[in-house]
């Protein structure tokens, strides 16, 4: 398991400490920001066995353009809170399918129609999926 650094104000002395978070965590967090800006269809994929370069997939929809900035800029937002940030983007200017790579999890942010067009979920059908809406 890929373990981040994240920094966190204690409400007990207001001390900064660096507390390790896992890929998990940031990939359920970021599921749940996508979530919160009304993202369609949230799935984690778990890669860890599979692709070697990342740990986990986050897949979402957004029916428009808009829609799909929205939820990039709310997941960045709340990876920010934790002191994570996307060593690449792509696909910002269209907006019809971005990917935020943090090295530990992948974020892909399709336009609807172009979800159906790539179609990620079938071909990674075999890789295990993560019940981030029954996470801690």
């Amino acid at each position: 398991m890929t373990v981040s650094k994240s920094t966190k104000i204690l409400s007990l002395g207001q001390t900064e400490v660096d507390v390790l978070v896992s890929s998990r965590d940031l990939a359920v967090e970021a599921a749940r920001a996508a979530y919160d800006k009304k993202a369609v269809d949230v799935r984690i994929l778990d890669m860890r066995d599979t692709l070697g370069i990342t740990d986990y997939f986050v897949i979402c929809s957004g029916a428009n353009e808009r829609q799909v900035r929205r939820i990039q800029e709310h997941i960045e937002e709340k990876m920010k809170e934790k002191g994570v940030y996307p060593a690449r983007r792509e696909g910002v200017r269209f907006a019809r399918w971005i990917l935020l790579d943090f090295m530990d999890f992948v974020v892909h942010i399709f336009r609807e129609e172009e979800r159906l067009y790539y179609d990620l979920e079938h071909l990674w059908q075999d890789v295990e999926r993560v019940d981030w809406q029954e996470s801690a």
